[in-house]
Parts: structure tokens; sequence; C-alpha cells
């Protein structure tokens, strides 16, 4: 086992002993008003289990484990369980891209094109039918930013019956065999606006920069992340798969039935699996708090980790910076602008949650939840493994008063 994880699993277990420990709290009261928000999302079965991380001024205060790891509870949770991580997916491809950035090999105002040339020619809508599209060439060509921050113009937004989104429905592109395939359909599409124009939320345009590191480090997707950034911050238990002896860790992913009960959510690749035939850099990624802890204190120091670099300073704040400033509006919520790879906190009074200015932080359609406060050099995790269903009976989402109640507990100044 790993070094690093064998230390933060005894952590644990001296944690779940002792009470929370280092410097974030004022008294175990505040914490136990976290734990038992969390502990009554489970009693109450709105989901069946889960793990918070948080960490203080480099310190590890809470790593606990909560409830059961399968809707019928024959598992215990455990602090090194393994979730399917979704979109948090977004913010470790948004990292490798940014390596390359800093060895001078792109920049983010780079055409698209200049490193995947099937980008050149690719066209807007301009109107007409599905099988008789109206074509025009963009002002600009789509950029690297543009992928990273959701602008470049691809059709994953308004009604699946207007054309353009009929002609990108059809292209199939979950259905590729690898990233050179979905790169090369997604190339032949057209895009709904103006590249830089709008923002539309999806994980399609992480596709393309995957398949551009790739392209730019001359090995698979997969093998860079390991090397660059996995294996250098000692995540051990993150990846595309999950090796066979690991799979009884994996958490099943539950759903809500229509009159409110907890069930299992099934038709999902099997656990530890790819659940994506090429390896997405959207939302293809196992990982576990431990490891991905690892990963947001690198980004919360400022690019390093136990002595090892992975990204330079100015590289971090410019993820945490918004990109969105010149567009109307700003933001992608209220209070909310969109740096790389995740949200930034520009309001907190119009946002109506908790957290200092530049608070950056992402989630996972499964019920997974990072943010880091580099004001208060602060970081929390919250993972759980729930599709919600768009049902009356759907169980809120955890994340707003779990970060309230990490806040809470912040002693005061």
């Amino acid at each position: 086992m790993n070094l690093m994880k064998s230390y933060l699993l005894a952590a644990a277990a001296a944690l779940a002993v002792t009470g929370h420990a280092g410097e974030l709290g004022s008294g175990a009261d505040r914490f136990g008003r976290l734990d038992t928000y969390v502990q009554g999302l489970i009693e109450r079965g709105a989901y069946a289990g889960a793990v918070t991380y948080i960490a203080h001024n480099g310190k590890l205060v809470q790593l606990r484990a909560y409830g059961h790891a399968d809707v019928a509870r024959r598992r215990v949770m455990a602090p090194d369980a393994i979730f399917r991580i979704y979109s948090m997916s977004k913010t470790i491809t948004t990292v490798a891209v940014l390596t390359l950035m800093e060895e001078g090999k792109i920049g983010l105002d780079d055409p698209v094109e200049n490193y995947l040339p099937e980008f050149k020619g690719i066209a807007v809508f301009s109107g007409g039918t599905a099988d008789a599209p109206r074509l025009r060439a963009p002002n600009s060509p789509p950029t690297i930013r543009q992928l990273l921050t959701h602008t470049a113009g691809f059709a994953v937004y308004g009604k699946r019956s207007d054309p353009v989104n009929t002609i990108f429905d059809r292209a199939q592109l979950g259905n590729s065999r690898n990233l050179e395939q979905y790169t090369t359909l997604l190339s032949k599409l057209p895009l709904a606006h103006e590249p830089g124009a709008q923002f539309h939320y999806d994980g399609v345009g992480m596709q393309p920069l995957a398949r551009l590191v790739e392209r730019i480090s001359g090995m698979p997707f997969d093998r860079y992340l390991q090397r660059r950034i996995f294996t250098p911050l000692g995540m051990v238990d993150t990846g595309f798969t999950v090796p066979l002896q690991d799979r009884q860790r994996i958490v099943e992913m539950s759903s809500t039935s229509i009159d409110g009960k907890l069930v299992s959510a099934g038709m999902l690749a099997a656990p530890g699996e790819r659940m994506n035939p090429y390896l997405s850099g959207a939302g293809g990624l196992y990982s576990t708090v431990i490891d991905y802890g690892r990963f947001a204190q690198m980004l919360l120091n400022g690019g390093t980790l136990d002595g090892i670099s992975i990204l330079g300073r100015h590289s971090v704040e410019l993820m945490m910076q918004n990109h969105l400033a010149q567009m109307d509006p700003p933001e992608i919520g209220p209070g909310l602008g969109f740096g790389l790879g995740g949200s930034v906190l520009l309001d907190p009074l119009r946002s109506g949650r908790p957290g200092s200015l530049g608070q950056f932080g992402w989630s996972g359609a499964g019920g997974t939840y990072f943010m880091i406060d580099p004001h208060e050099k602060l970081l929390a995790l919250l993972m759980l493994q729930h599709l919600p269903q768009d049902l009356p009976l759907d169980p809120p989402k955890p994340a707003l008063k779990f970060y309230t109640l990490v806040y809470q507990a912040l002693a005061p100044q």
C-alpha cells in the first residue's frame, strides 16, 4: 500500500477515536453539526453512504466514512472507497493541458486546428434543415481556451429537435472507439454558435483536449495522466479502470424511485471497467477522497505537493480566475464565474454560498464534490454515489449545506 495512503488511513482511524483534529474548528460541537447533517441524510434513506475529507493549513482535519457502500447495506463504507467522479475528471484534464502550456508546446489562445488539423474548415450552422444545412465559416476558429471554458460553440444546448442538434446527435459521439475517432467525428459537425460567444457547459470540448494531449505527448491519454499527475502525486487509486483486486471497494451507484425509495441505479458499465469506450477527459475517471484530496491540495499549494511540482503557481492562479469576464453574462450563475476546470466564486453575497472570493471547485454528476479556498487555505471533499432522476422526491443535493457546515467550523480569527 502507498505510504501516504497508509498514513491518511491511520489518521482517519485516529480521528474516529479521538474526534476531529487540526486547526479548523473551535470545538467538537461545530464539527458535530457537519457529522449530524451527513449522518442524517443516510439515516433518512436519502443516500446509502458518503466519505468526507477536509484539510486546513495543509493538515488533514477530517477523513470520515458514513453509512454503506451499497443500497442493500451489506458493505460498510470505508475511507478509501472508490467513486466514479465523472465531471471532476475535467479538472484533472485541465491540469494535463496546462502542463503542455508550461512546456511551451501550446498557447491557450491557439486555434485547435494548429494541433488537431481535422478541425480545419469547421463551420457554423446558419439555417436550413438537418438534411440540408446552411453553413458559414466562423469569424475565427475555436481555440484551446474555448474548449476549456465550454464556449467553443458545440451543439449541446437547446431543443434536441433543432436541426443543428439533430445533426450533432446523429453522429453518436458517445459510441466512438477512441479519442481519435471521437475527435474526427466532432470536427465534421457544425457549431451552433460563433466560437467564444456563449457558455454552454458540457463534456464535449474536453475530448479533443484529451486527444490534443495524446497528439502532442505521443502517448495515450491515460498514460500521460499516470506519468505526469497520478504517479508524482501518489494517486494510487485513480484511473479509467480499477484493478480486479480493488473492485470490491467501488461504491454502488444509487438512484431514487418514483416513490422516493433508494434503489440501485443499474444500467452502468460494470464496476471498474471503462465508463466510455474512449478515454474520456470529461468524466471517465474513478478516484477516492484520499487521491483527489492530494490533487486538490496540490492546487491549493500553488501547484506543488510534498516537494513535487505539477504546475507553476501562476498557472494555478490562471485556473482560478474567471475566464468569462468578456461575455454577457460574465458568469455561469449569480456570483459564480468559470475558470479553467471549475467554477470561481466572484460574489458570495449574490451567490448565496459561503466562501472567500476566488473559491474554486467543481462536482461530478454521480454525487462527488470538491472545493478549495486559497484565502482560508481550506479544502473540502464530499463523495457519494447517486444519480438524481429529476423527480419530486429526489433528495436535495448536499453540497451547499455541506460547505456551509465546513465554513461554520472555522475557528474565529
